[in-house]
Order: structure tokens, then C-alpha cells, then sequence
């Protein structure tokens, strides 16, 4: 396995000598491979954005003459990386994803109504409809030869009654990355149901060759006036404590509502997660570049264990994650996540909470540098020989 030193040299003691939730919550003995967060460095000019910016002051009250800089930004990216071109004055910050989507909600929706999501999926998106009170409409993705497929079918008979598309594309946790072609489907069917559209995006700059993102609201004007597009660069940059994402909004009266709020009610980004985002977004895509390769190489190693172990199982599309059947690890009980962590004192993610489709199922993450990984691989390859 060919080594990068920069993403391969920080050790299982190094890591858990951080702040990360990844690492924190796990006994000494355990290898976490659960929550999605990469194990390695910042990207260099991203520390150097913020050193600068601590040393020279900026903690005090932010000035964005003429609006925050990442909505800018965010435009000039899709722009250059996907031909799509949304207005930078329909772009809003927000302090996570996960925020931007419980406020979508909550503007657009009322208790009781429905919300269309593909299972399995994220659980946060999933308890984020629940403890809402909104209702959840799950569509399964089919297990094809090919690999994960989307049941439009199953989809549009799903979509009656609902009010919103919840679509996660790179999808999380199977890795698909949806086609032009399929997002025309998704947007046929958001169109004859009349729904709102939000599109997590979050894992979009993580596409391995030969796929490639496209971002569903350049499917069509009417997906662009029905979605709300929510991204950040802390998956793609390993930047999730800064805490800093962004919406398009689509739908104009959305947007305005939006607006209508409070302007602190909801929270505001801090400096400091502007600061980062703007460096990853303008200087850092050397860095993730070399992050891709790494990522390939371990996607790959990953797949050849799985084979080890009897499965076949399809190479994530985009991102950071693997999911497969517990019971290629010989675990076949409800709970396979503290089955592993019992037999192999490796943490991964899976189970029920994924909705539909995630009981029995497992995901690792493979962000990791490659000594760890293989440790990873090396406990679990060992429950199988039992």
C-alpha cells in the first residue's frame, strides 16, 4: 500500500490525545470507526487562515461589508465546479447542516406532515423529522447487481401526501452518487407531487472517479425553484468543529420567510468558521486532491477485506464511508454495532437508527491513515475466523 506521510503519520495515541468526538468517546482499547470524521491534519493554509486571523484580532464583532463573503463564495464554487451558477444573494449561512434543515422545516412544514426520505440514511435526518412531528416517508434503495439503485417507483407512491424531498446526494451511508438521469426522476417526481425540495450536498466534493456531482437544483428551473441546497466544506476539508454551512434557497417566498426571522434567532457563524471555509474553498484544493487519493487507496483496501470476508459489496461513489451486511462479520443479531464493539473492541455505526434498510447493516469509515486501518480491518477480519 502506497503511504502519504502527511495523511498516514498520526497515530491511534495521537488521536486520541485530540478533542474529537470520534476518538473521546471510546475506551483506550477500542478502534473507532464510526462517526463521520476524518482522521487527519487540517489543511495547512486552513490552519494558517485562522492563525492569522487569531493573531491579528479578529475575535471581536465580524464586518461583512455588503453581506458574509461565503455567499459569494459558495456561488463562484458551484460555478466553477459544476456549471451551476446560483445568485450569491440567495445564499444564507447557517452553524451547521443539520441546523439549516430543522429550519427549513420549520418554516415550510407544520406537524403531521410528510417528509420523503430514502432509507437507510443519516440518522440525525432521521430524528430530526421525528422529534419534529413530522411524518417519516421511507423509500428503501434496492440492492441490485449493479449495486444501490433508487426505487422511483416505490418513491413516487411514497410522495402522496408528503410536503418535502429530503434528498441526500452523495447519499450517506451508501455512497451512491445519483446520476443526471436519476436526478431527473427524483425532480419528475418532486414536480407531479408539488414538493419541496432539500438537498444535502455535503459530500459532493468527495466523488471518486469516474462519478461526478451534479447538484440537483441545476437539473432543471423548476428543481432550482423548489430546493433548498445545503453544503458545508467540513466534510471535505475535515472542518466540523468550526461549525459554518450554507443554504441556497430556491423558493423565493422561502427565502423571504427566512428572512423574516429574527436575525439571531437561529444562531450566527462565527469569524473564525468563515474564515476556515474560505480558506479550504479558495486554497485548499491541492490539499484535497491528495486527500482523494488516499481516500481511493482505502476505499479499495476496504473492498478487498470485505471480499476476504465473503461479500462483494459496492465501492462507495463518493466520500468516506463503506456499508455492508453485518453478516459478512458473522453477526446476525439486532444490535450488530455492540456485537463488533463486544467481539472485535472495534466501534463502527449501523443498526436501526439508519431507518429502513439499516437493521443488520454496518459502516465504517475508512478516513483513517493506513497503519490504523489496517488494525481496523486486521480485529474485524479476526471475528470472521471465528
Amino acid at each position: 500500500m502506497t503511504t502519504d506521510p502527511l495523511f498516514d503519520g498520526r497515530t491511534a495515541a495521537e488521536l486520541r490525545a485530540g478533542y474529537g468526538v470520534k476518538w473521546g468517546r471510546v475506551a483506550d482499547d477500542v478502534l473507532p470507526a464510526w462517526v463521520a470524521d476524518m482522521d487527519f491534519p487540517v489543511p495547512p493554509v486552513v490552519v494558517e487562515a485562522l492563525d492569522h486571523a487569531v493573531r491579528h484580532g479578529a475575535l471581536g464583532y465580524p464586518d461583512w461589508p455588503g453581506g458574509n463573503p461565503l455567499r459569494a463564495a459558495f456561488a463562484a464554487r458551484m460555478g466553477a465546479r459544476y456549471d451551476w451558477r446560483p445568485s450569491a444573494d440567495e445564499v444564507r449561512e447557517h452553524t451547521d447542516l443539520i441546523q439549516g434543515l430543522q429550519l427549513t422545516l420549520h418554516l415550510a412544514t407544520s406537524p403531521g406532515d410528510g417528509v420523503l426520505v430514502q432509507t437507510p440514511n443519516y440518522p440525525p435526518f432521521l430524528a430530526t423529522i421525528t422529534t419534529m412531528g413530522r411524518r417519516r416517508a421511507e423509500s428503501p434503495w434496492l440492492r441490485t447487481p449493479d449495486g444501490w439503485a433508487p426505487d422511483f417507483a416505490g418513491l413516487d407512491r411514497a410522495a402522496r401526501d408528503c410536503r418535502v424531498l429530503l434528498l441526500v446526494n452523495p447519499h450517506n451511508p451508501t455512497g451512491r452518487v445519483l446520476t443526471r438521469d436519476e436526478l431527473g426522476e427524483f425532480a419528475a417526481i418532486a414536480r407531479r407531487h408539488d414538493l419541496l425540495v432539500v438537498s444535502d450536498e455535503i459530500h459532493a466534493e468527495l466523488a471518486h472517479h469516474p462519478h461526478e456531482h451534479v447538484p440537483f437544483a441545476s437539473v432543471s428551473e423548476d428543481a432550482a425553484r423548489r430546493t433548498v441546497t445545503l453544503t458545508s466544506a467540513t466534510k471535505a476539508f475535515n472542518l466540523a468543529g468550526l461549525r459554518c454551512s450554507v443554504a441556497h434557497y430556491g423558493p423565493e417566498r422561502l427565502l423571504a420567510l427566512r428572512d423574516a426571522q429574527p436575525p439571531d434567532l437561529y444562531g450566527v457563524v462565527s469569524t473564525l468558521g468563515v474564515v476556515g471555509t474560505l480558506a479550504a474553498w479558495e486554497e485548499g484544493d491541492d490539499w484535497q486532491r491528495r486527500l482523494l487519493r488516499v481516500l481511493d487507496r482505502n476505499r479499495r483496501r476496504t473492498a478487498a477485506a470485505l471480499a476476504a470476508w465473503g461479500g462483494a459489496e459496492p465501492l462507495p461513489e463518493a466520500g468516506y464511508l463503506y456499508w455492508f451486511p453485518a453478516a459478512l462479520l458473522g453477526v446476525t443479531g439486532d444490535d450488530p454495532v455492540a456485537e463488533v464493539l463486544d467481539r472485535t473492541r472495534v466501534l463502527l455505526d449501523g443498526g436501526a437508527g439508519f431507518g429502513g434498510g439499516g437493521h443488520r447493516h454496518l459502516r465504517l469509515n475508512f478516513a483513517t491513515g493506513a497503519p490504523v486501518l489496517e488494525e481496523v480491518l486486521t480485529r474485524l477480519s479476526a471475528a470472521v475466523a471465528r
